[in-house]
């Protein structure tokens, strides 16, 4: 193992997190390592009691965290502000350097109850778990920024759910990501008045995430990377949920961290078409976070961490980032389409005419998202598959005529009769084999066949 730990979060002090202790478990069965992800960071040559000592029992990482830290945060949630957030039943386990020296921060789901569990249980479900660990491997092969699933232990308590049959098995889950620091931690600091925590975790943020900017002096300055940074993170992480035709379904400012990395997927859904009313959450009765208002939702996000920011700066200051908000999701639209179409950039007038022409298509069309995706990859109608069709896509191919692939369509999953996928009632399937048998083959095969379509799309870190 080469494991790096650079424990950097107690440069904010103890105003920004509270010591909290894992809860002790009846059991820890391994059902999910990521050794791709632990390869990263030194971790890989755990083995499995080691891992579940670790991510089951907590152990501290050496030279990490000595005790787990609940962190501290504020947010809007459906757009109601909500004082009484903070890690409610997670906490930031470690913090370690990947093979490239990127601090990432390792956090826990369903690990026991903190200052901030608000009367829950602080537990998580194992279909809860499945769920999160299948969304995270297809938007990573998808060539999203996601937090990663980076273990799942089930801990053999039975727990009660309203919203699913209980009584239910549980589980811990623990993500790899590049930063346990979301929105609602800056919003916290504007509402308690807190200018001088709120100077130190700026420059924590970019110092650590944002590679560094030591020559940044004066505040001014500071909060205008920040907030470019988070305009940035913000419309691209907008266009590339649109691409992969994914709907989040819960994108309060509490589920969104400063680098602009989505993370925390509860009532997800992958969209069967492109809908721009089709919604994932059934509590989400106003279509809030239906698939076509994400960018809305994600603007909507940073404007809240801009006005957080005005604890310090003033409106001049936020200004520019904010107003190109609108540039830079449809720069990164068309080029996460085009990458998804797997053609090569031509110019922005071209790309663009592409980008236009295909959503045009696909809302009038109706066509599944997945068989076209997979019978266009390279900007050519490949094959007409089964019982698809395109009609209606004659300026797609127009638009398309002088792109050419950016890749040469070579990996045997291009062959395959039909595309992966990871719809609803795929995912419910996979569940049912695990609840109804306890067989995790079919789990276990969605991963590796969502890992291969990765690999062909040449997505992988």
């Amino acid at each position: 193992m080469y494991l790096t730990s650079r424990v950097a979060i107690h440069e904010l002090g103890d105003g920004f997190y509270d010591a909290v202790a894992p809860a002790d478990f009846p059991q820890t069965i391994l059902r999910f390592r990521n050794d791709r992800a632990a390869a990263e960071v030194g971790l890989e040559g755990l083995d499995d009691a080691q891992w579940c000592t670790h991510f089951g029992r907590f152990m501290p990482l050496p030279g990490s965290l000595p005790q787990p830290l609940a962190l501290r945060y504020h947010g809007h949630q459906f757009r109601t502000y909500n004082p009484e957030l903070g890690d409610g039943r997670g906490f930031l386990f470690a913090q370690i350097e990947d093979t490239r020296g990127r601090l990432l921060d390792l956090g826990t789901k369903g690990s026991g109850q903190t200052p901030w569990s608000r009367s829950g249980d602080g537990r998580l479900t194992l279909k809860g778990g499945v769920r999160e660990m299948l969304a995270t491997e297809m938007l990573q092969a998808l060539g999203l920024n996601t937090s990663r699933t980076f273990s799942l232990i089930e801990t053999g308590e039975d727990l009660a759910r309203s919203d699913e049959p209980s009584p239910t098995r549980s589980a811990v889950m623990v993500r790899l990501s590049h930063s346990h620091i979301r929105y609602g931690t800056f919003q916290r600091l504007a509402a308690l008045d807190l200018p001088e925590d709120m100077r130190r975790l700026i420059d924590y943020v970019l110092r650590h995430y944002f590679g560094g900017a030591p020559d940044i002096a004066d505040t001014d300055s500071q909060v205008a990377a920040l907030i470019d940074h988070a305009v940035t993170g913000a419309a691209t992480q907008a266009a590339g949920m649109m691409a992969a035709g994914f709907v989040h379904g819960v994108l309060n400012t509490d589920n969104i961290n400063i680098t602009g990395e989505c993370f925390d997927y509860g009532p997800y859904r992958f969209a069967p078409v492109w809908d721009p009313d089709f919604t994932a959450a059934y509590f989400d009765h106003h279509g809030l976070y239906s698939f076509g208002r994400q960018a809305e939702a994600l603007q909507w996000n940073v404007f809240q961490l801009a006005g957080a920011l005005r604890l310090l700066a003033n409106v001049e200051t936020l200004t520019p980032a904010l107003k190109d908000f609108g540039a830079r999701y449809d720069a990164a639209l068309t080029a996460a389409l085009l990458k998804r179409l797997g053609v090569a950039p031509l110019n922005a007038a071209a790309d663009s005419a592409v980008a236009v022409a295909l959503m045009t298509a696909l809302e009038a069309s109706g066509v599944g998202l997945d068989s076209f995706w997979f019978d266009w990859r390279g900007g050519k109608l490949r094959r007409n598959a089964g019982t698809y069709v395109y009609p209606g896509f004659a300026a797609l191919a127009e638009a398309l005529e002088n792109h050419v692939a950016a890749d040469n369509l070579a990996h045997p999953y291009w062959a395959d009769a039909a595309p992966c996928s990871l719809l609803i009632d795929e995912i419910e399937s996979i569940w049912a084999a695990i609840a109804e048998r306890d067989d995790w083959a079919p789990l276990d095969a969605k991963v590796a066949a969502i890992r291969r379509m990765g690999e062909a799309m040449d997505t992988q870190p």
